[in-house]
């Protein structure tokens, strides 16, 4: 495209709250970062969403799309039947260069299907791979892949390890970022026939690789990186998530029970809304689902404006930091070591 400003596409229809969130969120980020928009989802609802906001020096455009992908749709069906529903026009904007990238709070395999039958691979990706970007007590830690394959071979796995390498140096600027492959023991030739195969890979391969990770050391900040299989990091993930939940919960319940736990959490209110933030999923957005040839970011449907906004800022560091590319030449310059 003649203007190198990273231009996104929003699946403005998506989510529960539909333009509602998705279109304050979104301004709110090209203000930031000067992104350019493109609004996909019914026309006449964007409008009025819209003129509630101050677009000033704002590069937005809306792009009609008759349809929207319910939650309860298939992928199968959005891709063959639904083929004016917003994330697929928003995925056929990247595929004819419109678009750099598309973030969407909706269907999320809606999301997966259009991004990989729609927007296509990057040359050498075998899998797409969704990458949750988890705190930590030191920085974050990327988590891949956590739900695009629940069936993944070896050379997947080695390949997943690249794509958040990338991710890692080009949207979380690590200068060496530091790569495990998740499993049962850190000692070398622990985990199953897959883990196994890949952990040979990766110590061949001009990653950081430290070996062997557990499930504990995810959330040190001592590993930049962790590479699993899908099942398995979707079940990581979804644990993670529910552990933080129900902490908060039981936080809550221990602080307000009394009158000295009410005085103690007014005294201590500054670090627990710090701790609030550490916790809070809207810091980074959703997940990036990263080998395709543009960007794609799914979001959790119950998002909020800040959320979005985090997302579309992610999409812009991703295309702007030519990541795309990055990872192309790392997948071609270590095809030797896998078996394909």
């Amino acid at each position: 495209m003649a203007n190198s400003t990273p231009r996104i596409a929003v699946d403005a229809m998506g989510g529960d709250h539909g333009p509602g969130v998705n279109v304050p969120g979104a301004l709110a980020a090209a203000r930031e970062q000067g992104l350019r928009l493109l609004l996909v989802g019914d026309q006449t609802a964007l409008e009025a969403e819209l003129a509630r906001h101050d677009t000033a020096g704002l590069d937005v455009e809306i792009v009609h799309a008759s349809e929207v992908a319910a939650m309860s749709d298939k992928p199968s069906d959005v891709l063959r039947r639904k083929k004016d529903s917003s994330i697929q026009v928003a995925c056929r904007l990247v595929k004819e260069g419109r678009a750099d990238g598309v973030v969407s709070a909706g269907n999320s395999g809606a999301s997966v299907a259009c991004g990989m039958f729609v927007i296509g691979r990057v040359k050498g990706v075998l899998r797409p791979a969704f990458a949750g970007i988890l705190p930590t007590v030191k920085n974050p830690t990327i988590l891949l892949d956590v739900g695009a394959n629940v069936d993944s071979r070896p050379e997947h796995l080695f390949q997943f390890a690249f794509l958040g390498d990338v991710l890692a140096r080009d949207v979380l600027r690590y200068d060496s970022p530091r790569v495990g492959i998740l499993s049962i023991g850190e000692e070398e030739g622990k985990g199953n026939t897959q883990v196994k195969e890949a952990f040979e890979m990766l110590k061949a391969s001009p990653l950081r690789f430290l070996g062997n990770v557990e499930g504990r050391d995810i959330f040190t900040g001592d590993v930049d990186v962790v590479v699993c299989d899908g099942f398995v990091g979707n079940v990581a993930l979804k644990l993670a998530e529910g552990l933080a939940s129900n902490m908060g919960k039981v936080l809550k319940r221990e602080l307000t029970g009394s009158l000295l736990g009410r005085i103690g959490t007014l005294l201590a209110m500054g670090r627990l809304k710090r701790f609030a933030r550490f916790a809070d999923y809207a810091e980074y957005g959703g997940a990036p689902l990263l080998g395709l040839q543009g960007i794609v970011i799914v979001c959790h449907g119950a998002s909020s404006p800040k959320a979005i906004s985090s997302a579309v800022k992610m999409a812009g560091r991703f295309v702007a930091s030519g990541a795309n590319e990055h990872i192309r030449q790392a997948l071609e310059a270590n095809r030797d070591l896998t078996r394909t």
